[in-house]
């Protein structure tokens, strides 16, 4: 018999319950999708338009030209030139790698590149971009922990106009694709001034969040080193850019819709002398060897001419840049980057003694009518000091003592400063040398200056102490930080015997030699060196003048100043003179040193200083060689050739046969 089982199915007021719960949530669900389409529509509907329309119009740049760099007379230095350039916009290719890549061939081969030097340079790029290394960045796109920079890529500059005919014929094939003209640095004159001007590169991250760049995004170039980088808001000019119609693609295909037009950077005009710079490279080119030269106005620093050897090609440094060709030039034995007129310090040899000559007659450490019997060597300390090649000078003073070299006079010289320093602490020459701008910064206009170093007894006693604690510099020497090495002996008298003639632990950059000179030649104003003249707009029009920074005067005797003139004008043309045989019948009359920086482990540096004309000094020259030996055979010719450009004189500049140190 069949029963009714009271659980087995629901009852009609559990059904009809049901149906009410599910039919209010379907009516929920609705009611949402309704208020959610409502909302779209009606009170989000003109700002997704106004969305859509942003998604429709693109703002395309236009590049501002760089200011001109020009010397004094107006002539251009540094200009641009404008070439077509071919872009990628990495955001805009196809995002699947199988047709990325298939374009980025196609590109390749249109172009007439290797697809691995594309996919290089993109990489390479969007590093840079990213502060990254092409490695690193490779790994974090790998990993999702980036996205890919919102920059383009340059691929190739100077671009065939065949080729980029091809691509606008046929933009659908290669989106994210583009040619346009752009401006880059041209150099008239090859390598001329390469250490001074410098280059520009891509602004880094960091950069884009200093104050100074904020008007600036990532892809814009500015100013990386030398001038390029000192004067680089004053060269640097502003962007424009039109806001334009685009398809699906990205790319333009409407009406321009507005335009700012770029403002072009101002011109910078400088205190060089093309003739002069040319001469000062060619000079030191002309010896095969490492070097440094300075050619300066000693009244008000301005700089006619500063050079550094090697040289190296600043177009290198143009878009798209090889970091095969960067990396080369950094790791070169001779190290071509490095603007050794200002960046690298070294003992001066005997030029040092016009230096040390003034300190000890400033002082009252003696007299210009002081006199010592030159022997070709004395005893002192344990030790026998000898002029080179054991020359003997007889009886000298100071002028006659500058005029043959005579490192015992100086010697000497060295000796009684010592005997002060032991009577009441004074370090005579460290203290005026320190006067005329030795270890410290000149001031120039230029980024990384180096300040070199005048060694005193607490320099050297504190490196001995520590000598015992190898970790307190990590071992290392480093460039103008003589602190960071290690030495087995404390201060002894005979480092300032060396310091008197130029060597030992002196460090001194050729500029600050230069500034000293012009110190002693103009009387004691210790002048600023400078490029800086003034900026022009593109009409020629001035905008800003650079006024010379003010002098500081230090206490320079007109009879000591005379003294050392003298001393300097009879070493260069009167016979028995250390660079008579170069400027003996010189039409201008020189006041001039040699000097010879002895090396332990290569040959001695060849170093010349001097000014002109000696009874109204109006200009400084000094120039050294590494390794070019006596300053007579290899600086001093080459300073002539400089003076030839200043003073406009034919001279044949024959090398002197002095082997003085």
């Amino acid at each position: 018999m069949f029963r009714h089982d009271e659980n087995s199915a629901p009852t009609h007021a559990q059904f009809a319950m049901r149906v009410t719960i599910i039919g209010g949530i379907a009516l929920v669900a609705f009611a949402a999708i309704f208020f959610r389409l409502w909302f779209l529509q009606v009170l989000s509907g003109e700002a997704y338009l106004k969305e859509a329309n942003a998604n429709r119009v693109r703002e395309i740049k236009i590049q501002a030209p760089r200011g001109e760099i020009l010397d004094r007379a107006g002539r251009v230095l540094v200009d641009n030139k404008t070439v077509l350039s071919l872009q990628v916009q990495p955001s805009q290719l196809p995002q699947r790698n199988e047709k990325r890549n298939r374009e980025l061939r196609k590109v390749a081969e249109v172009a007439g590149m290797s697809y691995a030097k594309v996919k290089d340079e993109m990489t390479t790029q969007m590093a840079a971009a990213a502060g990254m290394t092409p490695h690193d960045y490779k790994q974090a796109l790998r990993r999702g922990e980036i996205e890919e920079p919102p920059v383009p890529v340059t691929l190739k500059q100077d671009v065939d106009k065949d080729v980029v005919y091809y691509l606008r014929e046929r933009q659908e094939e290669f989106p994210g694709v583009s040619a346009s003209q752009m401006y880059v640095r041209d150099y008239p004159n090859g390598t001329l001034g390469a250490h001074l001007f410098g280059y520009v590169s891509e602004i880094g991250p960091d950069q884009l969040r200093e104050p100074a760049f904020e008007d600036l995004e990532q892809g814009d170039r500015i100013g990386a080193t030398g001038l390029e980088s000192q004067y680089d808001q004053i060269l640097r000019g502003r962007n424009g850019a039109i806001r334009v119609q685009v398809d699906a693609s990205g790319e333009p295909r409407g009406r321009e819709l507005s335009r700012v037009e770029p403002e072009a950077g101002d011109n910078l005009k400088l205190t060089l002398d093309e003739k002069v710079q040319a001469a000062g490279e060619s000079a030191l080119a002309s010896t095969g060897l490492p070097g440094a030269f300075v050619a300066m106005k000693v009244d008000d620093g301005s700089i006619l001419g500063m050079g550094s050897a090697p040289t190296f090609d600043p177009s290198v440094f143009t878009p798209p840049v090889s970091t095969k060709v960067v990396k080369s030039l950094s790791t070169a034995e001779e190290d071509p980057l490095l603007d050794r007129a200002v960046q690298s310090g070294y003992p001066t040899g005997s030029t040092f003694k016009a230096i040390s000559g003034s300190a000890a007659l400033e002082s009252g450490l003696i007299t210009p009518e002081h006199t010592f019997a030159d022997a070709g060597s004395f005893e002192r300390y344990d030790r026998k000091w000898i002029n080179a090649g054991e020359a003997v000078n007889g009886v000298v003073n100071m002028v006659s003592a500058l005029k043959v070299s005579s490192d015992v006079f100086f010697y000497d010289i060295g000796d009684l400063a010592n005997r002060v320093y032991d009577e009441n602490g004074t370090e005579i020459i460290q203290d005026w040398a320190k006067q005329l701008g030795f270890g410290s910064l000149t001031g120039v206009d230029l980024p990384g200056e180096g300040a070199g170093l005048v060694p005193t007894p607490e320099w050297r006693d504190k490196l001995y102490e520590q000598a015992a604690d190898p970790d307190s510099c990590g071992g290392k020497q480093r460039l103008f930080e003589p602190g960071c090495y290690e030495t087995d002996r404390p201060w002894s008298a005979g480092d300032n015997m060396n310091l008197a003639v130029g060597q030992g632990d002196l460090a001194a950059t050729p500029l600050q030699l230069a500034t000293a000179y012009a110190t002693i030649a103009n009387g004691g104003e210790v002048v600023r060196p400078h490029f800086g003249m003034e900026a022009e707009d593109p009409t020629g029009a001035q905008t800003q003048a650079f006024e010379p920074a003010p002098r500081r005067e230090v206490d320079l005797s007109a009879e000591t100043q005379s003294t050392i003139t003298e001393g300097l004008r009879e070493a260069a043309m009167e016979p028995g003179g250390t660079s008579y045989e170069t400027f003996g019948s010189y039409p201008v009359e020189i006041a001039g040193k040699t000097g010879t920086a002895e090396k332990t482990d290569q040959e001695d540096q060849s170093w010349y200083a001097a000014f002109a004309p000696a009874d109204d000094p109006k200009y400084v020259v000094v120039v050294t060689v590494e390794r070019g030996g006596f300053g007579a055979s290899t600086a001093a010719p080459a300073a002539c050739q400089i003076f030839n450009a200043v003073f406009g004189v034919k001279d044949q500049c024959v090398a002197g046969d002095s082997q003085t140190r």
